[in-house]
């Protein structure tokens, strides 16, 4: 592959940069990371409208400032009219990449992914049952050769806990909070060895219930000192238990190949339930019920799937502009 440039293009959401960071990892590059921070009006029109003028690629500080790189990779509503302006400011030079649906169709890039369960199809569209992100095979083998000492001393059968939180679709409510810590509670007791991870969402009254699971019986529970253990606890991990309100969550716990336990709290959405029951189809996930279940697959990761038709994309476009090829 020759020197190919790169840029990540989001507005600043973590879940929405890992993703892009993940692909671009997969394909070799190191990306410079770009945030776009529009004001309103310009943000509320978005996907559709265009960008904030103190933005545009001429203004000093602008984020899509050139020189353009070969490639773009975004994600995001906001970003979407960036996309645009990048690809006329280039002179349709840089091959541009959009992970999910940008609401404004197909034409939106010169590659689109969206998972499976959405409805957006094109000949530019690419889907996969899951979402790109950096938990890959490599980095699940480097945590198990070499094991996060807060990890490896916990003796026994180790279950994942990732516990996620509010979102757009989901809510949990007391009664949520108290059957799943209720649940943990029930695994804990069959002997396993608790390794529990929360998010930023996670409410406070289930991130202390997890916390005391933790110290009461045989468990770990991060508390956001050291280093994040997220990738070791899902190497280490016989089987995951994740809960339903990140799809993201749900298709990192998948690429390990071991069981994963889904325990879905008040709300949902049409899309995440088409989701998730396609995991099931697949045989990686089953409703958390309180004990360990068998499951047999192999693991899911699209990411390199989804690296492959980017770079077959770029190739194509760099033919067709008399560029070096990408091997």
């Amino acid at each position: 592959m020759p020197d190919i440039t790169a840029w990540i293009l989001t507005d600043g959401k973590a879940g929405d940069e890992q993703p892009c960071i993940g692909v671009a990892e997969a394909l070799g590059l190191s990306p410079a990371i770009r945030r776009v921070a529009p004001r309103p009006p310009f943000s509320w029109l978005m996907p559709w409208g265009p960008i904030d003028p103190r933005e545009a690629p001429a203004r000093p500080g602008s984020p899509i400032a050139p020189p353009f790189p070969d490639l773009l990779i975004a994600t995001g509503r906001r970003a979407v009219p960036y996309v645009r302006a990048v690809k006329a400011a280039s002179g349709n030079r840089t091959f541009t990449v959009i992970l999910k649906d940008p609401r404004t169709g197909p034409s939106a890039a010169d590659l689109i992914w969206v998972p499976e369960h959405d409805g957006l199809r094109g000949p530019n569209v690419i889907t996969t049952p899951t979402s790109p992100h950096r938990i890959s095979a490599g980095r699940l083998a480097e945590a198990r050769r070499d094991p996060d000492p807060r990890l490896a001393s916990l003796p026994g059968r180790r279950v994942a806990v990732v516990a996620g939180g509010d979102s757009r679709h989901h809510r949990f409510s007391a009664g949520d909070i108290e059957r799943f810590a209720g649940l943990v509670a029930q695994l804990a007791q069959s002997g396993v060895s608790l390794m529990i991870t929360a998010s930023r969402r996670t409410p406070a009254p289930l991130r202390e219930a997890l916390a005391r699971l933790a110290a009461d019986g045989r468990g770990f529970f991060w508390d956001g000192t050291g280093e994040n253990p997220y990738v070791p606890i899902l190497a280490l991990a016989e089987a995951v238990v994740v809960t339903a309100d990140s799809a993201n969550m749900v298709g990192e716990a998948a690429a390990t190949g071991v069981p994963v336990l889904v325990f879905e709290p008040s709300g949902g959405h049409p899309k995440l339930r088409a989701f998730i029951a396609g995991l099931e189809r697949h045989g990686a996930v089953k409703p958390f019920a309180g004990h360990l279940e068998a499951a047999t697959y192999q693991p899911l990761d699209s990411t390199p799937r989804i690296a492959e038709a980017i770079l077959a994309g770029l190739a194509r476009h760099r033919r067709a502009l008399g560029l070096p090829g990408t091997g």
